[in-house]
C-alpha cells in the first residue's frame, strides 16, 4: 500500500492480553460489513446489532444494559435529553384521536410538548391534580391511551400513589409512564410498581457533573421498545459515544453521591422548616401530604427540595440570592455543585393552591461541606428576614 492509503487504513493491533475496567469509547457513523451479502441484509439485523452509527455502538449498549439492570427492566433506549425521551414515549404511544393524561405537576416542557406539538397532530391532552391516586379514573377519557406521571412532582414535590394509578390504567388497557429523575432507580423502581415506561434524565444524578444532556427510557415489553426505536430512527435521535462514556463514569459514583446529597438535603430541609416561617416542600417531612406514600414506596430521598417564601420577603430576594457564595444560581440539578433557583409554577397549574402565585426556591444539594452550605443559607435567610 502507498502512503496515502496507509494514512487511512488502521493496522491490526493484538488486544488478546489487554483488559481494562473502563468500557471503551467506540465512535462511529459508518458501520462496515465483512461481505456484500451481510451489507445487503443489514436491515434484518435485530435491535441489539449494528447497522449505522446513529443506532448506537457497543459503548451505548453497555450503558443500556447497565440501566436496564438498575431499573429491573428488559430493555433500555438512550436519547439526547430527558425531554427527548419524553417526546419519544408520547410519539410511540399516541396517534391522532388519542388522549394523554398528564400530571399537573409534570416538568413544564411536557405541557409545552402537548400544547404546541401533539395537539397540532390531533392528539388531545389534559391534566390531573396532584394526589389523584386511586381517583385517577375520574380523569380518564374513552380515548386515553397514556397516563404520564412524575413523583415527586416538579418543584412542588407531591408524591403520587403510583401503584394505584398503574393498576387502574392496566385494568383499562392504558399505558403509563413516569419521570423518575428525582429518585433514580436507586430509590424507586417504577417498573416493579406496574409502570410501562420508566424515564429519567441522565443529565442529573447518573451523569453527576453538570456537563452533558441525556435521557433514558426502560421498559419490560419488547414491543414498546421497538416502537421507541422506530420513533428514534425516524426523528434522527442520536447520542454521542463520548457523552455516553461520561454517564458510564458517573454511574460508578452515583450511589455514594446520591446517598450523601439525600442525607444532607433531608437534614437541611428539616432545619429550615424548624427555623423560618416558610413552607418546606419535601416528602421526608411528616407534614408533607405524600410522606406516607414516600415511606411506603421509596428507599430514601435525593438532594432536591423546595421552599415557599412569604410574600413580604420578595423585595429582598434578589439581594439575598446575589449574596450566596457556595450555592450557585442555576437550573438543572444532580451535579456536584449545590444550586438554588427561584421558580414560578402559576402558568403550569390549574388546581388552586396559595403557593401557586408565590416564589418557590428549588434547592439542589451537591457535594460541598454541609457546614459551608449551612453558613451560606444562614446568610441568605438573614438577608430575607431583615426588617
Amino acid at each position: 500500500m502507498r502512503d496515502a492509503t496507509l494514512t487511512v487504513h488502521h493496522p491490526f493491533v493484538d488486544e488478546s492480553e489487554f483488559a481494562s475496567l473502563c468500557p471503551p469509547t467506540q465512535r462511529a457513523s459508518t458501520i462496515v460489513f465483512d461481505t456484500a451479502e451481510s451489507y445487503s441484509k443489514r436491515g434484518a439485523r435485530d435491535l441489539d446489532s449494528y447497522s449505522y452509527g446513529m443506532h448506537g455502538t457497543p459503548t451505548q449498549r453497555v450503558l443500556e444494559a447497565q440501566l436496564t439492570a438498575l431499573e429491573g427492566g428488559v430493555k433500555t433506549v438512550i436519547l439526547p435529553s430527558g425531554q427527548a425521551a419524553i417526546a419519544a414515549i408520547f410519539l410511540s404511544a399516541l396517534k391522532p384521536g388519542d388522549h394523554v393524561l398528564v400530571t399537573e405537576t409534570a416538568y413544564p416542557p411536557v405541557s409545552g410538548l402537548c400544547e404546541n406539538f401533539l395537539s397540532v397532530l390531533g392528539i388531545e391532552w389534559s391534566t390531573f391534580p396532584p394526589g389523584a391516586g386511586a381517583r385517577i379514573g375520574d380523569y380518564i377519557r374513552p380515548q386515553t391511551k397514556l397516563i404520564w406521571t412524575e413523583s415527586p412532582g416538579s418543584t412542588t414535590m407531591e408524591i403520587e400513589d403510583i401503584p394505584a394509578i398503574a393498576a387502574i390504567a392496566r385494568e383499562r388497557g392504558i399505558l403509563t409512564g413516569i419521570d423518575n429523575t428525582w429518585a433514580t432507580p436507586l430509590l424507586f423502581k417504577p417498573l416493579a410498581h406496574g409502570i410501562d415506561f420508566s424515564m429519567q434524565a441522565l443529565t442529573k444524578y447518573p451523569s453527576g457533573h453538570s456537563d452533558i444532556l441525556m435521557g433514558s427510557v426502560t421498559v419490560n415489553d419488547l414491543t414498546l421498545r421497538k416502537k421507541l426505536r422506530d420513533v428514534m430512527r425516524m426523528m434522527g435521535y442520536h447520542t454521542a459515544p463520548d457523552a455516553v462514556s461520561l454517564v458510564l463514569r458517573g454511574l460508578e459514583t452515583m450511589a455514594v453521591r446520591l446517598a450523601h446529597s439525600g442525607k444532607v438535603a433531608s437534614e437541611i430541609a428539616r432545619e429550615i422548616d424548624a427555623s423560618y416561617p416558610v413552607e418546606v416542600l419535601s416528602p421526608v417531612l411528616p407534614s408533607s401530604p405524600g410522606h406516607p406514600l414516600w415511606q411506603r414506596d421509596f428507599k430514601g430521598a435525593s438532594g432536591l427540595f423546595s421552599v415557599v417564601l412569604p410574600e413580604e420577603w420578595q423585595a429582598r430576594l434578589d439581594r439575598a440570592l446575589d449574596a450566596l457564595e457556595v450555592f450557585a444560581i442555576g437550573a438543572s440539578w444532580g451535579g456536584t455543585r449545590s444550586l438554588i433557583a427561584p421558580m414560578s409554577v402559576a402558568a403550569h397549574r390549574t388546581t388552586a393552591h396559595p403557593r401557586n402565585d408565590r416564589t418557590i426556591l428549588r434547592l439542589s444539594i451537591g457535594l460541598e461541606d454541609p457546614q459551608d452550605l449551612r453558613s451560606d443559607l444562614n446568610r441568605f435567610f438573614g438577608i430575607l428576614t431583615q426588617a
